[in-house]
C-alpha cells in the first residue's frame, strides 16, 4: 500500500518564512545609524575614521545636538568645556541650512581649541 506524493506540503516553509519575517522585523527596528534625522550633503570622497569623534548635528530646523543631546542657543562652549580638546569632532550639517550658521558652528568649535573638525557628507 505505497502512495505516490504528488504535492508539495507548504505549510511549514509558511511558517519558517513567517517567523524569518517576524525576527527581521524585530531586529530592523533596533538598527539605526542617527537618532535625528538630518539630510547630509554628498560628496565623491569620503574618508573613513577610526575613532569615536565628538558628533555636532545640526538640523534644517537649526537645531544644535552634541551627541544626540540637545544643546541650548548658544550653550555650546558650556557642552564642550568638558571634552579634551584633542578629540575630533564631526558636524553633520543638513545640507539646507545656512553656510553661514554652518560656518559660526565650525568657527565656534575651533574657537574653543578643538583642532580637529570635519563635515560628515555621505558618497555619491
Amino acid at each position: 500500500m505505497q502512495r505516490d506524493i504528488d504535492q508539495i506540503n507548504v505549510i511549514p516553509l509558511v511558517d519558517v518564512m513567517l517567523v524569518l519575517l517576524v525576527i527581521v522585523l524585530t531586529t530592523a527596528t533596533f538598527i539605526s545609524s542617527g537618532q535625528i534625522p538630518v539630510n547630509l550633503a554628498k560628496a565623491k570622497e569620503v574618508g573613513d575614521r577610526k575613532d569615536v569623534p565628538l558628533v555636532i548635528t545640526l538640523t534644517a530646523e537649526g537645531a544644535l545636538f552634541l551627541n544626540d543631546r540637545p544643546i541650548p542657543e548658544g550653550g555650546l562652549p558650556v557642552a564642550l568645556a568638558a571634552e579634551p580638546r584633542q578629540s575630533a569632532v564631526v558636524v553633520r550639517a543638513d545640507k539646507v541650512i545656512l553656510l553661514e550658521r554652518f560656518v559660526s558652528v565650525v568657527d565656534e568649535v575651533r574657537g574653543l581649541g578643538f583642532q580637529q573638525v570635519s563635515l560628515e557628507v555621505i558618497r555619491l
